[in-house]
C-alpha cells in the first residue's frame, strides 16, 4: 500500500474540522492540520480528532500548504502520495480514494477532484468562484491545451512531483499555479468528479468581495505569467 499524508490548511474551522477528519479514509497514514492564525478551537480539536496540528502564523492558503510540505519533507520516511483538502466539510473526505486510485492503478501523477455541476449542492459555489473556475480554465485550454475544468482545492499528488514543482505561491494563486507547473512540466493528469456541498462556516475567500477580487488577480496573475515563460 502506497504511503498517503492529508494536509488541510485551516482557518477558524472549530464547527467543521472534526467532521473532515473523521471522514478520511483509513488508508491515510497520516492527516496534518495546519492551523493558518486560528483564533478559535480549531486546534484543539483537529489534535482530538487524531490529526497532526501545526501552526502558521503568516496568513494564506498557500503558505498553510507549504507548511504542511515542509513538514512532510523533515520525516524520515516519505510518503508516496499528498492529498490536499479543505478544513470546511465542503469536500467529501470519504471521496478520497477515488481520487488516489487513478494515481495507485495507473501511474498518474496528478489528479483534481473536479465539482461539476450535476454533483454541487445548490449555493456551494459562489458566482464569482464559477466564474473565475471558468475564466481560469477557458485560459488554461487557450494557452496550454489543458483539459482542467476547475481550480478544485480537493487534489493528489505524487509526492516526487509535489517535490519537483517547487510550489512558492503564499496566498490565492497555490492551487492554479499547482496546475500550471503541471502543464509545464508534462505530468499525467486527470480529473475525477467529485461531490460538493456548502460549507461549514462563512468562506474566508469566496464569502467577501475583497477575497474573491484579490482571488481572480492572483490565479490571472500566475496563468499570464506562465503563458509568457518559455
Amino acid at each position: 500500500m502506497p504511503i498517503i499524508k492529508v494536509i488541510i490548511p485551516a482557518y477558524n474551522e472549530a464547527d467543521s474540522i472534526s467532521h473532515v477528519i473523521n471522514d478520511i479514509p483509513e488508508i491515510v497514514d497520516e492527516v496534518i492540520v495546519v492551523s493558518n492564525n486560528s483564533t478559535d478551537a480549531t486546534e484543539t480539536i483537529a489534535k482530538q480528532a487524531g490529526a497532526t496540528v501545526l501552526k502558521e502564523s503568516r496568513k494564506g492558503y498557500g503558505y498553510a500548504c507549504l507548511k504542511g510540505v515542509d513538514y512532510v519533507s523533515k520525516q524520515e520516511t516519505k510518503p508516496d502520495i499528498i492529498v490536499f483538502l479543505d478544513g470546511d466539510y465542503s469536500d467529501y473526505p470519504e471521496e478520497l480514494t477515488k481520487i488516489v486510485e487513478p494515481i495507485v492503478k495507473e501511474d498518474i501523477d496528478f489528479v483534481i477532484g473536479a465539482r461539476v455541476k450535476r454533483l454541487r449542492e445548490k449555493g456551494s459555489m459562489t458566482i464569482p468562484q464559477i466564474f473565475g473556475n471558468w475564466l481560469a480554465t477557458s485560459l488554461m485550454r487557450l494557452m496550454f491545451k489543458s483539459t482542467f475544468t476547475d481550480l478544485g482545492p480537493f487534489r493528489a499528488i505524487k509526492y516526487e512531483k509535489l517535490l519537483a514543482l517547487n510550489m512558492e505561491d503564499k496566498t490565492y494563486g497555490w492551487t492554479v499555479e499547482m496546475q500550471l507547473k503541471a502543464l509545464k512540466q508534462k505530468f499525467k493528469y486527470v480529473e475525477i468528479p467529485v461531490n460538493y456541498r456548502n460549507r461549514i462556516g462563512v468562506s474566508k475567500v469566496s464569502g467577501t468581495i475583497k477575497g474573491a477580487i484579490f482571488a481572480g488577480i492572483k490565479i490571472l496573475g500566475w496563468i499570464f505569467k506562465y503563458s509568457f515563460k518559455k
